[in-house]
């Protein structure tokens, strides 16, 4: 496996927790 692939995976699992965090604190946002 190379380095790309595991930092491109390691930015998709963080922006999808970020997602979900966010989504979880401001349930009026997503309406």
């Amino acid at each position: 496996m190379s380095d790309l692939h595991y930092v491109a995976f390691a930015i998709v699992a963080v922006g999808l927790l970020v997602y979900l965090v966010l989504a979880m604190l401001k349930p009026e946002r997503f309406s």
